[in-house]
Parts: structure tokens; C-alpha cells; sequence
């Protein structure tokens, strides 16, 4: 493992932007400093079972994303950076607090922009195994810097289709991109999931899919490649797509998913023979799933936040 990332010219992410960036701000992609910034730390049970079980997972969601989807349902942290920075001690406070909370694992979502921190923040490990909640979106110089710290990585695998992902996230390259970062996570957490008696996932990579309405082409395309590259991998296909952020900018995008595009999703994925995994309801799209990024677990006795800013 190697922690000697540049932060002076950023490179964290694929768009390696190579922005300066300060403590609490910085001028690329993400526009993030090199604190972590955060909008919440909670319990959260609406990850796959696995992942959630029946104690919660100890959710840390941070601020500031190298995608910035425009249908994302963390409008607000993502594309807003709402959030309040806190050093890698702090961070770390946070993990035991989730813990003693009865967190079974801890849950970073989208910490890409924050990995050098992170790394310091996990260094003598946890009780609990780590999970890598990621958009897939991700480099492999960098997954590589969190190996040994990262039990189990959640990527998504949002698009096969590039020019889909040009017009919905900004990222044309984000196919290739994605199936070498998920090549990368394979290789550190072995191709077959551990788990402990309960079912909850020790060590693996799970993959997620988001069924985008009228993109059931880009959809198959996904399965088709999890199944050649990845075959073995747990996927889990989400039905939970509503139209939020500017989706309602976007033909096409801009009502719910139906029951009828998501029954063909899952059937397909059947038919390929991607059992070992899961599949939703869709009644369980809702902007309800949207947790409330109200610095919930983030301020505490101990936290050392250089400012009380709430966004960048």
C-alpha cells in the first residue's frame, strides 16, 4: 500500500484535473479541500442486505463527487458540497462512535476526493469490516493506495453506453474506466464474497446497477459485460430510480422507472445467468431513501473542524 498521493496537482480521480487544493477548498472537479467534508454519519438500512443487515451500516457520507450525475438523489452533497469539514482524527472518532451505535461495518460513500485522509483515519483498522461505497468511477492507482484497509468494495457499474455517460455524468470514458477500477477491487477482495453466519459480507466486491428509464439497451450492456468479466461477482439490479436533481431537464429521464422496464431488466439478468445477487421492488422507489444530510454524527465533543462552515 502507498499513501504518496499528490494533493498539491490533484489526481485522485479519473478527470485527474491536477487542481490545488487547500484545507477546506480546491479548484477542481469536485471543488474540494483535502478535509473531509461531510453531511452526515449514521445508521442507514437501506443498503442491500449484506451490507445493512438487520443492526444498520455506519453510513459516513461525504461531500463533493467526480460525477455529479444529474439525476442524483444526493443532489445537495454531491453537487452542492453541503457538508462540514473534520480532520482524520475526527473521521475516526466517528467510525467508533457508528460502531458502539451497533454499526455493522463502515459504510464511506463517495470518498474519493478524500482518500489520503481516509487512509490516516483507518490506520490500525477497525472491529468491523470497511466498505468502499463508490460510483465505479475510480483509479486504479488509487484503489491501490487503499489496499489492506478496504474489506468490501460496493461500486456501481452505472453505464456501458459512453455517450450516455457523457450527457448524464460528464464522464464519455466512464465504461472503461469503470471496468478497470472493478478489475482492481476484484483482485485485492478475491472474485467470491466471505461471509460470516448471518450473512453479512466479510469481504467481497458487490456490484450495483441503477435501471435508468428508456435505457434498457445501456442496462443489458452492463449485464452482458458483468457476465463476461465478471461472472461469480453478486450484483444487485436497483429499481429505486425517481427523478430528482435536474433529471427533469433530461427527456427521457425525467419520469419514474415502470415495472414493466424493470421486470425486462431482471429477466435479462436471469436469462445470463446472474443469480448471485439481488433484485428490488420497485414500490421502493421513493425520494424517501434520500437520507436527510443534516450533519447528523458529523459534530461532536472532539471534532476539530477548522471552520463552522456548512459549504464550500
Amino acid at each position: 500500500m502507498t499513501t504518496d498521493l499528490n494533493l498539491t496537482e490533484c489526481t485522485l480521480c479519473p478527470r485527474r484535473c491536477g487542481a490545488a487544493r487547500g484545507p477546506e477548498r480546491g479548484g477542481g472537479f469536485c471543488a474540494q479541500g483535502v478535509l473531509p467534508r461531510l453531511a452526515r454519519a449514521a445508521l442507514h438500512f437501506d443498503e442491500e442486505p449484506c451490507i445493512s443487515g438487520k443492526a444498520g451500516s455506519g453510513a459516513v457520507f461525504f461531500s463533493g463527487c467526480t460525477l455529479k450525475c444529474v439525476f442524483c438523489q444526493n443532489y445537495s452533497i454531491s453537487h452542492e458540497g453541503f457538508g462540514r469539514c473534520v480532520d482524520a482524527g475526527r473521521l475516526r472518532e466517528i467510525y467508533f462512535e457508528l460502531i458502539e451505535q451497533g454499526a455493522q461495518n463502515i459504510n464511506l460513500v463517495s470518498g474519493t476526493p478524500f482518500v489520503p485522509a481516509i487512509i490516516d483515519s483507518l490506520k490500525g483498522g477497525l472491529p468491523v469490516p470497511v466498505v468502499w461505497n463508490s460510483s465505479g468511477y475510480e483509479r486504479v492507482e488509487t484503489l491501490k493506495a487503499l489496499e489492506g484497509l478496504i474489506s468490501v468494495y460496493l461500486p456501481d457499474f452505472k453505464y456501458m453506453d459512453g455517450e450516455l455517460a457523457r450527457r448524464l455524468s460528464g464522464a464519455e470514458n466512464y465504461p472503461e474506466v469503470a471496468v478497470n477500477a472493478i478489475e482492481e477491487m476484484l483482485r485485492q477482495t478475491g472474485p467470491r464474497p466471505l461471509y460470516d453466519e448471518n450473512g453479512r459480507m466479510l469481504r467481497g466486491t458487490l456490484i450495483r446497477h441503477l435501471v435508468l428509464p428508456g435505457q434498457l439497451d445501456n442496462t443489458k450492456q452492463v449485464l452482458r459485460r458483468i457476465k463476461w468479466d465478471f461472472e461469480g461477482t453478486p450484483v444487485s439490479l436497483m429499481a429505486q430510480y425517481v427523478p430528482m436533481g435536474r433529471a427533469f431537464d433530461y427527456p427521457g429521464i425525467d419520469r419514474p422507472l415502470t415495472q414493466a422496464e424493470y421486470d425486462e431488466a431482471a429477466e435479462y439478468m436471469q436469462r445470463l445467468g446472474l443469480e448471485n445477487g439481488y433484485t428490488q421492488e420497485l414500490s421502493s422507489a421513493t425520494s424517501r431513501m434520500t437520507p436527510a444530510f443534516d450533519l447528523s454524527g458529523v459534530i461532536g465533543s472532539a471534532a476539530k473542524n477548522p471552520t463552522q462552515q456548512e459549504n464550500p
